[in-house]
């Protein structure tokens, strides 16, 4: 093995390898990017190294790391070079990304990410930092009792969260006579850029008015929706693109064929011409974030959940078991009718694709990551298209069963699941509901109560009645048995507790 990935090695490469096609010493930053990490850098960073080969040279990214430094320890050495290893059953394809020029560490130089923040050269801001990093109350709103947003509030020249930043260097570029950057969330959350700006609007009230009014009026917010299917990294994959590439990449991200990104076109300083390269640019996502939310990452939930507790520990395994495929596709035959059917949208040949992407055994996308945060993914992948049906008079019958799934996945670790085989935020809270035994009824209200699902809803009283009748077959017969009562193979369901 010749030494490590990296600009001085780069040219070294099999030909087959594609490489950056520009100078990479000739690019300078346009973007900061919050959370990079293996999403980000299989999609996000993939459109703007496509940009940059494209001739937009002042459109480079400074990667940033809001808790672990892991990322910036592998890629540093490698001078922020990665390999992208797009894979499917018919083989594998490989191109070094050159687009992150810098990469920081939040928690040990913060003002090292806030002077990147208010570099005029900086006109947009992405983010992938989970659902979870936005820091919402059970209502929504913006938490504002955790622990480090008060940390931010007291200590605004050191924030530990993105809002902390943000708001942050929006002050000091206002200070500066620097326009704002434009914000693009790229995370799952229902109207990304419209949730975050709500958010930060919250967080900014706490510190100055003037600042909410700066926020809410001249700082934009579009929102997008992305789609890559991108399995963590194993030992396995490193070892197997060291010998194809001739060197070490610490860090390479596995991803599928399939990408795809709409974005609402509001940048008022600016952004690459995207749309070059396959981004849809629009008036308003909602229509294709529902479709992406409802049918891809809902289904994508059912399929780990039933996976886990199947003993499938990949999408492609869980998706070839018979049972399994046939859930999802009564699951997708719920959520359709729950999409907007004004907007353009063709659900049938999408649903299609998805079948395809999830039988790719090159990916061995794992359930277990799949299944991490559950609480803060299923509101807008379930629980949303749940409503919808019985508000419209349907029934969400294969919808709640993934709910009640999740619970059960939940309850499962440290028995036939190992112990944190997959995390939630509220862990500890469900552990301790979970060992009071109390009956399924109670167990899955207190549940909904703990995650927040349908609060204040008025159909929430029927769909937990849904979930715990799921439950109950769970614990019963498990998937099986769950999957009779729904006519999903042979064997009768037995009476509810």
């Amino acid at each position: 093995m010749n030494g490590r990935l990296s600009n001085a090695t780069i040219a070294k490469l099999p030909a087959e390898v594609r490489v950056p096609s520009y100078d990479r010493n000739s690019v300078t930053p346009g973007i900061v990017h919050l959370g990079v990490g293996a999403f980000h850098r299989a999609h996000q960073a993939a459109y703007v190294d496509a940009c940059l080969a494209d001739g937009e040279s002042n459109w480079s990214i400074v990667g940033v790391s809001l808790r672990s430094p892991d990322t910036r320890d592998a890629l540093e050495p490698q001078d922020g070079l990665y390999t992208l290893a797009i894979r499917d059953s018919a083989g594998e394809q490989l191109q070094v990304i050159g687009s992150i020029q810098s990469l920081l560490v939040a928690p040990e130089d913060p003002s090292a990410v806030l002077a990147a923040l208010i570099d005029p050269r900086i006109r947009i801001v992405t983010l992938t930092i989970t659902e979870k990093a936005y820091l919402r109350a059970a209502d929504g709103t913006l938490d504002g009792a955790h622990p480090d947003i008060v940390h931010d509030l007291a200590n605004p020249g050191s924030p530990r969260t993105a809002h902390g930043f943000l708001a942050e260097a929006l002050v000091r570029r206002r200070a500066n006579g620097t326009p704002p950057f434009t914000v693009l969330c790229c995370d799952n959350l229902p109207a990304n850029g419209a949730t975050l700006h709500r958010l930060l609007i919250e967080f900014a009230k706490l510190r100055d008015a003037d600042l909410a009014r700066h926020v809410a009026d001249d700082v934009a917010f579009p929102s997008s929706m992305v789609d890559r299917i991108v399995p963590a990294t194993t030992d396995a994959d490193r070892a197997r693109i060291a010998d194809e590439l001739g060197v070490q990449d610490a860090w390479p991200v596995m991803t599928e064929p399939f990408r795809q990104w709409v974005i609402e076109d509001r940048f008022p300083a600016g952004r690459p011409a995207w749309e070059r390269f396959g981004v849809t640019m629009v008036e308003d996502v909602g229509p294709f974030e529902d479709m992406k939310l409802r049918l891809l990452n809902g289904a994508h939930s059912g399929i780990a959940y039933l996976g886990l507790l199947t003993d499938h520990a990949t999408v492609d395994r869980a998706f070839a078991d018979p049972l399994i495929r046939q859930f999802v596709d009564r699951l997708w035959a719920e959520a359709v009718p729950t999409l907007p059917q004004d907007a353009g949208l063709d659900p049938i040949p999408y649903t299609a694709e998805l079948a395809d992407r999830f039988s790719n055994t090159a990916l061995a996308h794992r359930t277990a990551q799949i299944a991490n945060d559950g609480s803060q993914k299923l509101p807008q992948r379930i629980v949303a298209s749940a409503l919808a049906r019985l508000e419209a008079g349907l029934l969400p019958e294969h919808l709640s069963l993934v709910v009640a799934a999740w619970i059960a996945a939940c309850a499962a670790r440290g028995g036939s699941l190992p112990q944190g085989h997959f995390t939630d935020p509220l862990d500890a809270a469900l552990d301790d509901l979970f060992g009071r035994n109390l009956p399924t009824a109670e167990t899955t209200a207190a549940v909904f109560d703990l995650a927040g699902f349908a609060n204040g809803h008025p159909e929430r009283h029927r769909l937990i009645e849904f979930v715990a009748t799921h439950l109950v077959h769970f614990k019963q017969g498990g998937p099986k048995l769950a999957f009779a009562a729904l006519g999903i193979g042979n064997e009768p369901p037995r009476r509810a507790e």
